[in-house]
């Protein structure tokens, strides 16, 4: 079975000696129960798994009793030590005091039981990580897959893997498209936003979240402002309340808004946002074409193109922990610019032979950027720049 990078991550972080709890994050439906099934199935030691996927979200008692079990099986069996498992620990209301408590008792008494969390809700596992777990944990994030995730393991050309993304489970969808869309809409929108979203959240107009989300998975890779969308959705109230649900929505990994480039923080909290999927799925499963009908459509391509860039892009960005904005300045515009620790990169994506790069040559003159660069005709060709390592261009 393939296996991931994050399987060599989080199979070293449990066989060290206990020390931190380890926290695996991540979008839905892109394999982090999978890898972790595969790390305790090689992993020379004991170890515990337990889910809370049907758990009553007031049932905080339930972690206590999986730590009891644990304690009780260590003792049984005279283990030197255990690894306790929990996934989907966030849909439990107060998980991370429990946790805390439990932990820091172990700690007293010098049980060597090594924690694994995973949650598939990282605005809740932040929450509870912030205000509880501080200086007790360790984040391991996974992203979407990557161009050559998809490829080694499922054969995805090029092509493919910008108009399907990377989610796994629909891999073997793609020859039915109504399966696939299927696929993309219940098990991945849906649920997202009714079970890690609309389950913890005060959402007063809940059908507004959804359509606020069709819109801008619609409009990845574009720009659009927020006074537009306000005249598109119907009972849609103001600015803010869509800026909070495309928050949440970037907290759940479903779609972000970029910011623009700019040195002033005013500047550019207050800028036009450019919508972007963290899965190229998403937005194409809007889309009236089939996978035929877009690669033979030059505008249609131009734009899943640039969104399929866009959604790696964000993707690493979340892993990596670096910053992403776009630039534009009159008729001058980059489509992409990464910040990591002061280091900025430029990325102008171009599909065809039309679209200008004069922009490129502009931002390099007022921003001296580290490196700046062409992805696609005239380039680095994009099967290229999605087999490079993101954290090598800083």
């Amino acid at each position: 079975m393939y296996k991931r990078a994050e399987y060599q991550t989080i199979k070293a972080r449990l066989e060290e000696p206990r020390k931190f709890i380890q926290v695996l994050m991540g979008a839905r439906q892109i394999g982090k129960s999978t890898v972790v099934k595969q790390v305790l199935q090689d992993l020379n030691a004991p170890y515990q798994l337990f889910s809370a996927d049907n758990v009553p979200a007031t049932n905080s008692a339930w972690i206590s009793n999986c730590w009891a079990a644990v304690r009780s099986l260590k003792e049984a069996r005279k283990l030197d030590s255990i690894v306790l498992v929990i996934d989907e620990i966030q849909k439990i209301s107060n998980w991370s005091e429990v946790v805390k408590k439990e932990w820091d008792e172990d700690t007293f008494y010098d049980r060597n039981i090594k924690v694994l969390l995973l949650g598939s809700s990282r605005v809740l596992l932040e929450r509870g990580l912030s205000e509880s777990l501080a200086g007790r944990f360790e984040e391991i994030r996974m992203g979407h897959w990557s161009y050559c995730e998809m490829k080694a393991c499922f054969g995805f050309s090029l092509e493919q893997y910008l108009f399907y993304g990377g989610y796994p489970g629909a891999a073997s969808l793609i020859g039915d498209d109504d399966r696939f869309q299927q696929y993309i809409q219940s098990a991945i929108i849906e649920a997202t936003i009714n079970k890690d979203i609309l389950m913890d959240t005060p959402i007063s107009k809940p059908a507004l979240l959804r359509r606020t989300f069709e819109l801008g998975a619609a409009y990845s890779g574009n720009l659009l402002s927020l006074n537009k969308m306000l005249g598109t959705l119907q009972d849609a109230g103001n600015t803010s309340t869509l800026a909070g649900y495309i928050n949440l929505l970037d907290e759940s990994g479903l779609l972000c808004g970029i910011q623009k480039f700019s040195n002033d923080t005013a500047r550019r909290k207050a800028s036009i946002p450019k919508f972007q999927v963290y899965n190229n799925a998403l937005k194409t499963v809007y889309t009236p074409l089939t996978f035929e009908q877009a690669v033979l459509d030059r505008k249609a391509w131009g734009y899943i193109f640039e969104s399929g860039i866009g959604a790696y892009l964000v993707s690493q960005a979340f892993i990596h922990r670096f910053e992403i904005f776009y630039w534009r300045e009159r008729n001058d515009e980059v489509d992409f610019i990464l910040r990591k620790k002061g280091s900025v990169v430029a990325i102008e994506v171009k599909s065809n032979a039309e679209k200008k790069t004069e922009g490129l040559e502009k931002f390099k003159q007022l921003f001296h950027p580290h490196t700046a660069f062409i992805v696609g005709d005239g380039g680095i060709s994009a099967e290229d720049f999605l087999m490079l390592n993101i954290k090598e261009l800083f």
